[in-house]
């Protein structure tokens, strides 16, 4: 056993969690130095948690105990302490013991006897589930494997805490105490009931700053202008029904009252008498953080800093900013910023402004999110021109635009609308991506409910833009677009591209197919959006175009037949104002009003199809098709008995959740959607909520056909995706791979190799062989050929024929410099070709030959899966030479993979036809290189010390493959990851 007393203190063991309720506790390991915070905490303590925890009346910890409980090796004594604003709100530790139950003497004993005290003002908040998670995970880190713990039958709570963990565990009752065992290797349950957790309470933090009951803006000025007087005044015009109090340490004592605002005014927090939920906080960031602590003190649940001065200001701002984050945890706060835009909420109970946005825009059913203050400025301006007003198409449900995001961020945004009734298009602009795992998982399980729109600012440069503190880019932009789209994320280019996909998908039904019908009175607009149809890999239909003379009534008609056609998947309106004659003319003011009529008629009528409208001219057309006017619909039969509702019942919808009133609590979800293998009963992802058209009928409006057919053609790819989402991959299961047996070869060559922090070492070429082999990956044997001799030798060894290849690095794979010579059918021949090869390239000790036998002919190809640290594990596949080094045809798939990602990856590429027969050629044997692809994906997520892997050529033969080269790298993996407990990010 091992028993240093002074054992380095564990830093990475540090973490930030929001707990149940959405606030934040700090988890940190035990120090002597805690004494006193120990004893304070167990005075808190009742008489019932303290009998709970010893059996017996405990009312005091003796020197002994204190001593005991703040004394740990960190190896097989740990305790961890739960703090808010720094002191102890809960503890745990753990002791490990024999199977007798007494103190381990053997270091392979590998259980832990485990308990809590949880202080009774906090428990309910999930304070020691959190803390068991990561209790848990340090035990695995010091080689326990096993979980004890003895809990008296009347400690419900902390039994439930055990028993629903979803560790696999065994219960018994013995002496009148209840004894829970339960290994600590996560299984699919404790990984599901862990991600369910998570997104409850992140959910629960962001709906906490959304919608607070009271908001308490600091710095505001006693002058009109200025940041924190332009929040509050936009904060009271748009009508927020909370209570509002204005702050300023400089008013002027006897001042209570902020006019023409009418607000209450203060000099500090703690004038104030009743709870602040939200502060906004606008002073010099200097003067912040004694703002923060203020606002800690007074039990503020967030704060929104629009404050400048911070990592955008360089690395002296950064330093500040970290400080800032530090001390908005330890009070158990959230934090939005700092150099934020702000925030809104439209929901008519709340009616929040606290931004620096002017107008309030109308209510709708987008989330919206940026980094950047002045793209939210540009989406929240294009929103509203393209539809005003409380209703309209163009409505948001939330915005959020938080500046140098150094807490709250997209990841905790996409958990709020994953579940948010009130919401059914997300929209991200994302300038950086912090926590890139995270994203693609909340990302992938956000989109199998509702459509996920995002834009990348800062693509092309490969850093992030100052105030980000987010790990490099190593892959290019394709890439990330490409890992994106397999996550179900609709990924687009420009700010207009996100609005003109987000109005779509928020007020039409996800159409079912390709096939696309167009209509309109102009050839030529037809004919644009027929083409634009072709370019986005659509299948349009003829159009079908009207006469020039054509009136409101003739679009009804012919939009009516096509919806109710079988043929057609989305219609295509195309419109440029007509002259008519007669009562079919219809004055130029009123044109655009009576074809929205129409059109809106037609479209009520036959709803489960989405129509989008492309006009020339027509202003007054889409600003009528995009206003919440009521549908027009047929007068209710005279021969029903009950009364008409006000407003018709809204059809099926596919693209978002039913509308719901909301919840006091967040209902337990999936913690990610179908994907990465077989899930137990309670993870399986439900099938996709219906969402319903918004009655009335609202239809979007674009002014060019390419624009409109570029938003339809996300919508008919991301409908595609949801339907294969429904019936997810699997990750198979190989009976051949040695999982344990490869993790201890991984831990000796590591010690072995000894690569420095941050650092990876190449596997000499027969370890490598030798550990792929460990996942049924067989390679080639290539011997080594220094001189003509040894050559022969390997070639009689291996067998005729043979191929001679250089290693040299500036060489290696290259055939057309001659590096590669094949077929060697016999000694004569090897001598003689070996003879050219060092006569024209260089000695033997500059090539590095090696002799290899021939395998069966076939496509060459490349396997290469690697850890990139903003994208994580990647998976790669292309052919080998030219496609994959000069045109760059390589597809990637995020790891781990399932047999319908890889399946999907061979396909992707544009050289893919090589592989199923192109010209008449045999087809090759996509199984087995599928099998490969899902075999080294499985070697990389089953063990994170693997950061790279490289197969080079993989000939894939029509029956089988040979994987002719090989080389695999190794890197001490990083303290946390994804899959690891919960904790908010430190960036």
């Amino acid at each position: 056993m091992q028993t240093q007393p002074d054992h380095a203190y564990p830093t990475h063991w540090e973490a930030d969690v929001v707990l149940r309720d959405g606030g934040t506790a700090q988890i940190r390991p035990i120090t002597p130095d805690d004494a006193e915070r120990l004893v304070s905490f167990y005075e808190q303590v009742s008489d019932e948690s303290k009998y709970y925890r010893f059996f017996a009346p405990y009312p005091r910890l003796s020197d002994r105990d204190v001593h005991r409980f703040t004394h740990h090796d960190y190896v097989d004594r740990v305790g961890l302490a739960a703090t808010v604003g720094g002191e102890f709100i809960a503890t745990v530790r753990y002791d490990r013991i024999n199977d007798q139950g007494l103190p381990a003497k053997d270091p392979e004993d590998d259980q832990a006897e485990v308990a809590f005290l949880v202080q009774d003002a906090h428990q309910g908040r999930g304070v020691a589930s959190a803390l068991l998670e990561h209790v848990a995970a340090v035990a695995r880190e010091r080689g326990i494997r096993r979980f004890a713990a003895e809990v008296l039958p009347a400690n419900s709570k902390m039994i439930k805490v055990f028993t629903d963990a979803g560790y696999t565990q065994k219960r018994t009752f013995e002496d009148g105490v209840v004894r829970l065992e339960f290994d600590l290797e996560p299984t699919e349950q404790s990984m599901a009931v862990m991600r369910g957790r998570e997104q409850r309470a992140e959910a629960r933090s962001v709906q906490r700053l959304l919608a607070p009951g009271s908001v308490a803006v600091i710095g505001v000025g006693r002058a009109p202008g200025g940041v924190g007087r332009s929040t509050l005044r936009n904060l009271l015009d748009s009508g927020f029904t909370g209570r509002a109090h204005a702050v300023n340490h400089a008013f002027p004592e006897g001042m209570d009252r902020l006019d023409p605002e009418g607000v209450p005014a203060v000099r500090s927090l703690r004038e104030i008498p009743d709870p602040v939920d939200l502060a906004v906080i606008a002073v010099p960031a200097d003067h912040v953080p004694d703002v923060v602590r203020d606002c800690g003190e007074h039990g503020v649940q967030g704060v929104l800093i629009l404050s400048s001065g911070y990592a955008e200001a360089g690395p002296e701002g950064r330093e500040r900013q970290r400080a800032l984050l530090r001390q908005a945890r330890s009070y158990g706060m959230r934090l939005i910023g700092p150099n934020a835009f702000g925030m809104i909420n439209t929901a008519p109970a709340v009616r929040l402004n606290a931004s620096l946005a002017p107008q309030m825009p109308g209510a709708g059913h987008i989330g919206l999110f940026t980094q950047s203050g002045a793209i939210g400025i540009a989406l929240l301006s294009g929103l509203h021109a393209r539809g005003p007003g409380d209703g309209g198409i163009a409505g948001i449900s939330s915005f959020v635009s938080a500046g140098n995001r150094a807490d709250v961020s997209g990841n905790d945004l996409l958990q709020y609308w994953y579940d948010d009734p009130d919401t059914d298009v997300v929209i991200l602009y994302l300038e950086s991506i912090g926590n890139p795992r995270k994203f693609a998982r909340l990302a992938r399980r956000t989109a199998a409910v509702k459509p996920v729109v995002v834009a990348k600012g800062a693509r092309h440069n490969g850093t992030a833009p100052l105030g980000h503190a987010v790990p490099t880019v190593r892959i290019p932009d394709s890439t990330v677009a490409a890992l994106m789209r397999q996550a179900g994320v609709i990924r687009v280019d420009t700010i207009t591209e996100l609005i003109d996909a987000g109005l779509l998908l928020a007020s039409q039904p996800l159409p079912t197919g390709p096939r696309i019908a167009i209509l309109g009175n102009s050839e030529s607009l037809a004919l644009l959006a027929y083409d634009a149809c072709l370019t986005e890999g659509l299948r349009p239909l003829r159009p079908h175009v009207l006469a020039p003379t054509a009136t409101p009534d003739d679009f009804r008609a012919a939009l009516a037949q096509s919806l109710a056609g079988d043929g057609c998947d989305a219609v295509v309106v195309t419109a440029i104002p007509w002259v008519g004659e007669g009562e079919g003319a219809a004055p130029g003011a009123r044109e655009g009003t009576a074809l929205a009529a129409a059109l809106r008629t037609a479209a009520a009528a036959d709803p489960a199809k989405p129509v989008t409208v492309v006009h020339l001219a027509m202003g007054d057309l889409a600003e009528t098709l995009a206003a919440p006017g009521e549908a027009p619909g047929p007068p209710p039969s005279p021969r029903d008995e009950t009364p008409a509702p006000s407003s018709p019942p809204a059809p099926p919808h596919p693209g978002a959740p039913v509308q719901a009133p909301p919840q006091p609590t967040y209902p337990p979800r999936p913690p990610y959607p179908p994907s990465a293998g077989p899930r137990p009963a309670q993870e399986t992802a439900p099938p996709a909520p219906l969402r319903r058209r918004p009655a009335p009928v609202r239809i979007p409006a674009y002014p060019a056909a390419e624009r409109a057919v570029r938003a339809l053609a996300e919508a008919v790819r991301y409908a595609a995706w949801r339907r294969d989402a429904a019936e997810p991959g699997r990750v198979p299961e190989y009976d051949d791979i040695q999982e344990t047996a490869a993790g201890a070869d991984i831990d000796r060559l590591l010690d072995r190799l000894g690569p420095g922090p941050g650092r990876s070492a190449p596997l000499p070429a027969p370890d490598a062989e030798a550990l792929l082999a460990r996942y049924g990956i067989p390679t080639r044997p290539s011997l080594p050929a220094p001189d003509p001799d040894t050559a022969l030798r390997a070639a009689a060894r291996l067998g005729y024929p043979v191929a001679l290849k250089t290693t040299a690095p500036h060489l290696r794979h290259r055939a057309d410099l001659g590096g590669v010579r094949l077929d060697i059918a016999g000694e004569r021949e090897l001598r003689r070709t070996y003879a050219e090869l060092t006569d024209f390239l260089g000695s033997p000790e500059e090539l590095r030959p090696v002799v290899q036998a021939m395998v069966p002919r076939g496509v060459d190809t490349v396997v290469r899966a690697a850890i990139d640290p903003a994208a994580g594990a990647v998976l790669s596949f292309g052919l080998a030479g030219a496609p994959s080094q000069l045109l760059g045809d390589i597809s990637h798939r995020l790891i781990p993979a399932t047999d319908r990602d890889v399946a999907d990856q061979i396909r992707s590429i544009r050289a893919a036809p090589l592989l199923f027969g192109w010209r008449g050629s045999q087809p090759v044997d996509t199984t087995a290189l599928a099998e490969l692809l899902l075999r080294v994906s499985r070697l990389v997520d089953d063990h994170p010390e693997v950061v790279g892997v490289d197969l080079e050529p993989v000939v894939v033969a029509p029956h089988g493959l040979s994987v002719l080269g090989a080389a695999v790298r190794l890197a001490r993996p990083p303290a946390t990851t994804d899959l690891g407990p919960r904790r908010l990010p430190v960036y």
